[in-house]
């Protein structure tokens, strides 16, 4: 895991840059939005809720439900119309837990109902759409382009949100089942940014109330990491944490994940075991130590 800090001169490669961005209307796509015109970027924005003022009179829209194929296609046809190119795609519109594997909600007939899927549908689903459009339309620009993603901190630890937790290991899923088929093979990158508690309108009131503010970043912080993936043309496949204002990149490094899980799967092919005791006890260690670094939030719920 490597740690680092993002300048504004770092986002600075957004520059006539044009970015298709879901969930738009607030919270960290909002954020995102924002960040990237102020660095000169442009922004094709879609979201169920419409964009707020001064952005809704200046910058180009589309209602769109992510878990509709159709009008995700609308979006990225909208969006290479407007403005002729489509350069980066930002896979963000989220929603928190619909569902409880604990509850137990029955019919008319006092049988069990099967779990809701919005969260999935939203956060898994809406994603995988975004994805597989962005490539379509990244492949025709000649300088290719990247993809960015929303995970979480529950992408790789442990929240009691069954739907939203499974959504969202299936987005750092995704991203590690697509950075080996794309760059170099195509000019696509693909990142995705992982927030600690962030003040959006999926994080409860109660819950940014019991966390404190000085506990909680703001979505601009997020939307920094998102710029800093798009704008730095050598980040690929990496996962980037971040927590009042700090950033650890999460995939790589020495300390990374590939890195410290390596003996483990080395294990199954006849590695030894002390090895992967090693590598289970670091893993620990670098958690335990963001915990502390993060002001006391861990990034494991138990």
């Amino acid at each position: 895991m490597t740690s680092f800090t993002i300048s504004d001169g770092q986002l600075d490669g957004l520059k006539d840059q044009v970015a298709v961005i879901t969930g738009a209307s607030s919270g960290i796509g909002l954020a995102t939005l924002r960040r990237i015109i102020k660095h000169g970027g442009k922004v094709f924005a879609s979201d169920l809720t419409p964009l707020p003022e001064p952005e809704a009179s200046s910058v180009p829209f589309l209602k769109a439900d992510v878990t509709s194929w159709k009008e995700q296609l609308d979006v990225f046809k909208a969006a290479e119309q407007e403005y002729g190119k489509i350069d980066h795609a930002f896979a963000n519109a989220g929603i928190g837990k619909s569902t409880s594997f604990l509850e137990e909600e029955v019919d008319e007939n006092g049988d069990l109902l099967p779990p809701k899927m919005n969260t999935i549908n939203v956060n898994l689903v809406g994603v995988m759409y975004t994805v597989k459009l962005a490539i379509h339309y990244l492949k025709k620009n000649p300088n290719g382009g990247s993809i960015v993603m929303t995970a979480s901190g529950s992408s790789f630890a442990r929240l009691p949100a069954e739907d939203y937790t499974t959504a969202k290991h299936g987005v750092l899923g995704l991203l590690r089942a697509l950075q080996p088929q794309l760059h170099p093979r195509l000019p696509i990158r693909i990142n995705a940014v992982a927030p600690s508690w962030t003040d959006t309108a999926i994080v409860p009131r109660a819950m940014i109330a019991a966390l404190g503010d000085s506990n909680v970043q703001s979505a601009d912080v997020v939307a920094r990491s998102v710029g800093v993936l798009m704008a730095d043309k050598e980040r690929h496949g990496e996962l980037v944490y971040s927590a009042l204002g700090k950033f650890v990149e999460m995939e790589y490094g020495e300390s990374g994940f590939h890195a410290l899980t390596k003996p483990m799967m080395e294990l199954a092919e006849g590695g030894e075991k002390k090895e992967v005791l090693a590598a289970e006890k670091r893993v620990d260690e670098v958690l335990e130590e963001m915990a502390v670094e993060n002001h006391g939030i861990s990034v494991v719920t138990e």
